[in-house]
């Protein structure tokens, strides 16, 4: 079935349209009753119509109804029918065009002679008569469903293809923002603490070769910064919002990062056990990033982190002091007070940063104890 509509499809319009145009004129040749010049005239306007009767299907199918005086079942009037109903919506006009057909072919041409048994066999013929002239018309009709059906699965698949695609493309984002953020938070942190530990080195050393191979290093840790902070921006312009995609550090950590930060810090305080999982990656990066910028931009200071809580609300506040010494000129990213901010947003809270009064730092993190 599938192989015959294929083939049919690919038969040009205008040929379809010959071949009924002779089909037409071939029922009126064989079948037609009156062969008067009146029944010719009526006949070959109807059977030249049908060309046009994708253009003008009403119109071609009034010009059709003639043939049907002169004969007791026509073609040429099917065929208009059915291309009426292939196109029109309106169910009385197709309803009105199958009564004026069925009509038709069912009056007698000579009606100065129709007697009582005439009419009663009128009124068969009539019957008789609707039941063929309805018949194109449901086929045109299910086949204007079927066309409408398969350009609404069409539509349907066009829509349901580009919903996945907006579905990847939002995938793909928050994954690029999740590793972005990654990048930013973890590897960024290690690096950093590489260079400084090789800005140390180089300063203290009084070997000249571990001197170079210090400054070697940290060299080579700047660049690797500068190049991660690059990464971390393109990453985010085609990134969003996110939840977390992989297990994180959680607020058991902590001690263990504060200790090992090499600023010296203090950890206090301490959170309820309640406490939700994105809530506890939150204030663990935040920590990290102040401690983070602590090494990089106040060489020689302490830094406190104090965990609270205050009502519904809990958080964490990342304090140092001045550094003590000049920092050294460490490439930064300008993304990690922008990707704390952004974890504060989803759990609906705030990030604060700013310099204290006495010249220090501090950040502060607040968010809902029911976040989640």
């Amino acid at each position: 079935m599938s192989r015959a509509a294929a083939w049919w499809r690919r038969v040009p319009a205008p040929v379809v349209d010959l071949l009924l145009v002779a089909i037409a004129a071939g029922d009126i040749w064989v079948n037609l009753w009156d062969d008067t010049r009146l029944a010719v005239v009526l006949a070959v306007p109807g059977c030249v119509a049908l060309v046009f009767r994708r253009r003008f299907p009403l119109a071609v199918f009034l010009l059709t109804v003639p043939i049907s005086l002169t004969q007791d079942v026509a073609v040429a009037p099917l065929i208009a029918l059915f291309t009426l109903a292939e196109r029109s919506q309106n169910r009385r006009l197709l309803a009105g065009c199958v009564t004026v057909a069925a009509a038709a072919s069912s009056v007698p041409w000579i009606l100065e002679s129709v007697t009582a048994a005439e009419r009663t066999m009128t009124l068969v013929d009539f019957a008789y008569n609707l039941a063929t002239a309805a018949t194109p018309v449901l086929l045109g009709q299910l086949v204007q469903a079927r066309r409408d059906l398969a350009r609404r699965l069409d539509e349907i698949e066009e829509v349901r293809e580009h919903e996945h695609a907006l579905h990847a493309q939002a995938v793909l984002a928050r994954e690029r923002a999740q590793l972005a953020r990654e990048m930013h938070d973890v590897v960024s942190h290690q690096v950093s603490l590489i260079a400084v530990q090789a800005g140390a080195l180089q300063v203290a050393s009084k070997d000249a070769d571990a001197k170079e191979a210090a400054r070697t290093i940290r060299t080579l840790s700047v660049n690797t910064l500068d190049e991660l902070r690059t990464m971390v921006t393109l990453l985010r312009a085609s990134g969003g919002r996110d939840t977390e995609l992989a297990p994180q550090p959680t607020l058991a950590d902590l001690h263990r990062l504060v200790t090992s930060s090499g600023t010296g810090a203090e950890l206090t305080g301490q959170l309820p056990s309640t406490v939700s999982p994105p809530a506890q990656r939150a204030i663990y990066r935040t920590v990290q990033e102040a401690l983070t910028n602590v090494r990089k931009h106040a060489p020689g200071a302490t830094a406190s982190v104090e965990l609270w809580q205050n009502g519904t609300d809990i958080g964490v506040t990342v304090t140092n002091t001045p550094s003590t010494r000049p920092s050294l000129p460490l490439p930064g990213s300008q993304q990690g007070l922008l990707g704390l901010r952004e974890r504060a947003d989803l759990l609906n809270g705030s990030l604060k940063a700013g310099p204290t009064a006495a010249g220090g730092y501090e950040v502060r993190l607040q968010i809902p104890l029911t976040a989640d």
